[in-house]
């Protein structure tokens, strides 16, 4: 904040004059001398001293309002955001909600029951989803990023996950019969209750996955995976999966 202070009183005019020293250059420190006084009769008024006080108090203003309201504007975004992915339910595409999605998310904001059916979402980055029974039917979210995010009960039925990195993910309750994880990685997956029927899992990862409770393997092609636990291929075997290097079963 500038201060201001009294400056020091112009000298009187014989004085400025005589010390001038060519006469061409007088009209010049004339007009010096007059706005000098004119700064000594303003550094002496307090109207403008309290103008610059309420300058710097309403900027003080304007910043506490700012965080004031943070909160209300945190809440715009997100009601942005969820209607955008509201109004392109249904709908082919992103739409927008790819980052909608992701916005959402990085404020940790549950994404509960959200239907992105048949949304193109490639390259969709959602750690720590929380995504129970939200429906991913006929979505495309090929090398995505889903580690550690909760599928509890949702519909990934024919969704194309290939590629994408399912690290400790969990889809307990879920339907992701038809879907494409070849080439996943599912480390430490829980697919407790789970229903692959049809799935590609073809050189997906499927290193430490809790298996022993899948409800459904019935034509699932389980090609190629890679570090299956011990006894899960025979058991998948026997329970309708089969081992094709092609996509058809």
């Amino acid at each position: 904040m500038r201060l201001f202070l009294p400056r020091e009183r112009p000298k009187p005019w014989t004085n400025q004059k005589s010390s001038i020293t060519h006469n061409w250059t007088v009209p010049f420190v004339a007009m010096d001398w007059v706005w000098e006084w004119v700064a000594y009769a303003l550094s002496n008024w307090k109207f403008l001293e309290v103008l610059e006080y309420m300058g710097s108090l309403s900027v003080l203003v304007a910043v506490l309002f700012y965080f004031s309201e943070s909160g209300d504007r945190t809440k715009q975004k997100h009601y942005q955001a969820w209607q955008v992915i509201n109004t392109a339910q249904g709908k082919g595409g992103s739409g927008g909600r790819l980052e909608a999605l992701q916005e959402l998310n990085a404020d940790h904001i549950p994404l509960v029951g959200v239907d992105i059916s048949g949304a193109f979402l490639q390259g969709i980055r959602l750690e720590g989803a929380k995504l129970i029974r939200s429906n991913f039917s006929a979505a495309d979210a090929r090398n995505s990023d889903f580690r550690y995010a909760d599928f509890g009960d949702a519909d990934l039925s024919s969704a194309n996950f290939r590629g994408s990195d399912f690290y400790k993910a969990s889809f307990q309750g879920a339907q992701a019969n038809d879907a494409d994880l070849s080439g996943a990685d599912l480390t430490e997956a829980n697919f407790s209750g789970a229903n692959f029927a049809n799935a590609d899992l073809r050189h997906a990862n499927l290193s430490n996955i809790r298996w022993r409770e899948i409800v459904n393997l019935k034509m699932a092609n389980i090609y190629d995976v890679k570090n299956p636990p011990d006894g899960f291929v025979p058991w998948a075997v026997q329970n309708g999966a089969v081992a094709t290097e092609s996509e058809s079963k």
